[in-house]
């Protein structure tokens, strides 16, 4: 059993029932899915970009990215409806709780001057996303085959009621948030 999961379940679902009062076992909030999405918005002239791309985010989460593609045709950025403008991941069980440990303890005190995260990004759901600058910050990649140098959105998805749930969840979990 993952570490992560292991503190979940034996740290923080008393700390959380304690918290919040739940009456429930099953009213406490849990990390259901991280998704892990990179926008490419070069791939419209270039279909390689979106290959190296997949190819980057493969080789950080260890799962095969899908492709997302342009839902309308705009015409000012050379897109076509139905084409291929981005890749995803969604992780769940083993592998979501293997990539935030992975995120917590190693890459995110690779960033320069980090400071934490900014508690500011939750939706009103319970989720909350947080933006990479660039993909160099795993260890997995390695500098001279990037193609080029691209952000990422990381979405931590659970099934907190609000903002305040899910932001005890996150921390307990470890995240590095703001003071």
């Amino acid at each position: 059993m993952n570490r992560l999961k292991e503190k979940y379940n034996k740290e923080i679902v008393p700390s959380l029932k304690e918290q919040f009062a739940y009456k429930n076992v099953m009213e406490i909030p849990k990390l259901d899915k991280i998704v892990i999405n990179m926008g490419v918005g070069d791939a419209a002239g270039n279909s390689k970009m979106l290959e190296a791309a997949m190819q980057d985010l493969e080789i950080i989460t260890g799962q095969k990215p899908v492709i997302t593609k342009a839902k309308k045709a705009i015409a000012g950025f050379k897109i076509r409806e139905g084409q291929g403008i981005g890749c995803k991941v969604t992780l769940r069980g083993e592998n979501m709780y293997n990539f935030l440990d992975k995120l917590i303890s190693i890459t995110l005190p690779r960033v320069r001057d980090f400071r934490g995260i900014s508690p500011k990004s939750f939706d009103g759901r319970g989720n909350y996303t947080l933006g990479l600058n660039e993909q160099l910050i795993f260890t997995e990649i390695e500098f001279d085959n990037v193609v080029k140098v691209r952000g990422m959105d990381i979405v931590f998805v659970t099934t907190a009621k609000t903002n305040e749930e899910a932001l005890a969840l996150l921390k307990g979990i470890g995240l590095p948030f703001k003071k």
